[in-house]
């Protein structure tokens, strides 16, 4: 009974007074729940690290995944511009309702889904509710819904991405089809990129060839490092958590 009235509260105010690694934020009251556990400091603490050691003023930051905003509120301060991506229409509105209620105006927030092919394609959560972070091209496209999509190809040529320092994705298994497109801009860039990675999205027999896949298109990266630890690329990508879990992984140099 308790919960239900806090929840009545916030939605009544319009806004949930939390905190991202330390640093107050107005944050939609829909979310309420994920914004209590968000404050306590015991969600994603590796990302936000990644993102206090590879984030300046003078540079950019690009968070493919964006969900509902919790790490483009907090990259948008410590960045120079950040350009994100949340095809999932529910998750989108509240991403823009919160960039609103922080007032944050160095955001280009994309409602695309980006994909190998320019068009439309299907989503659904592998979770089971529109929104809920776990949005798929991997999902049962029975109960999806259609969403436009683009090629890193075309963002490129739309919009200056030269001082980019930072990449961050994490998009629910579809990085096994997206991140290929990626890697000639990646390769001539050289911008830090941050990998989650969703193995076990996939057939138990493919996992392994998939995975390789991602380890040799990214072996030009000299440093990599899986769960905080320095790794060769190759070694990291074939362990059994890489395998049957949700790691992620940070590529440099």
């Amino acid at each position: 009974m308790l919960t239900k009235a806090r929840k009545m509260f916030y939605r009544a105010r319009g806004h949930y007074n939390g905190t991202l690694n330390g640093e107050p934020f107005r944050l939609d009251p829909y979310h309420s729940k994920f914004w209590r556990k968000a404050s306590t400091g015991n969600w994603e603490r590796d990302t936000f690290a990644v993102l206090d050691q590879h984030l300046s003023p003078d540079r950019d930051y690009v968070d493919i995944g964006a969900w509902i905003g919790p790490t483009v509120l907090y990259a948008a301060r410590r960045a120079r511009h950040v350009w994100c991506f949340e095809p999932d229409p529910v998750a989108y509105r509240h991403l823009i309702w919160n960039l609103e209620l922080n007032n944050i105006r160095n955001v280009s927030a994309f409602g695309v889904a980006l994909w190998k092919d320019t068009g439309v394609v299907r989503m659904a959560s592998l979770g089971g509710e529109a929104g809920d972070s776990m949005t798929s091209v991997l999902g049962d496209p029975e109960r999806g819904t259609e969403v436009i999509s683009a090629t890193w190809d075309q963002i490129v040529q739309a919009v200056d991405l030269s001082g980019v320092s930072l990449v961050k994705m994490d998009v629910e298994g579809a990085e096994f089809s997206l991140l290929p497109t990626l890697l000639p801009w990646l390769k001539t860039q050289r911008p830090t990129l941050y990998l989650s990675t969703h193995a076990p999205f996939l057939d138990e027999g493919t996992r392994q060839d998939a995975m390789r896949g991602l380890s040799d298109g990214l072996a030009f990266y000299q440093h990599c490092e899986a769960d905080g630890a320095p790794s060769p690329t190759a070694q990291a990508m074939q362990t059994p958590r890489a395998l049957g879990q949700f790691p992620s992984f940070l590529f440099r140099g």
